[in-house]
């Protein structure tokens, strides 16, 4: 009742095949991935985020970050230590995870910490130079001006 069939958009739009393999993605792996571990995502910036996750039990040592092209992957692999002990209820989860995060373009992970069973992922979004925003200046309709000013920007950028 969940599956959603992206296949119209494969036939229609040009160029949004690999958003569409991305949502496919999504909602297959929200499926399999189930709700454990608990976690959060901040917006902390406008370019900023974290992902906070409860893993009570868990050493640094039992988990691993991996961080792939627009992937975030972090494992926890939860190493036998009953010891023999016989648990009259367990409530603590134990089990090893695989929890998948699709990261935008241009997103990636600043930082990890781990404090009080919490695993802190910082992310941060940096925007290459040639897609930020910048100003176009107005050239005139003499090729003698627009050469001047095209000399004078070469000038500035040299100075500064």
């Amino acid at each position: 009742m969940r599956n959603t069939d992206f296949s119209p958009l494969f036939r229609t739009a040009i160029g949004f095949d690999r958003m569409a393999s991305i949502l496919d993605g999504l909602s297959r792996s929200e499926q399999t991935q189930g709700g454990y571990p608990p976690y959060n995502i901040e917006l902390i910036d406008e370019n900023e985020y974290r992902i906070t996750m409860a893993l009570a039990g868990f050493t640094q040592e039992e988990l691993e970050i991996q961080a792939e092209e627009n992937l975030l992957v972090i494992t926890g692999n939860k190493q036998d230590d009953s010891n023999g002990r016989k648990f009259l209820h367990q409530g603590i989860a134990a089990r090893n995870f695989e929890r998948r995060f699709q990261l935008a373009d241009h997103v990636r992970v600043h930082r990890a910490s781990m404090e009080n069973g919490l695993l802190h992922v910082e992310l941060v979004r940096e925007i290459p130079e040639a897609m930020k925003p910048r100003r176009i200046p107005i050239g005139s309709s003499s090729p003698a001006q627009e050469e001047q000013a095209a000399a004078d920007a070469t000038l500035q950028t040299h100075v500064a």
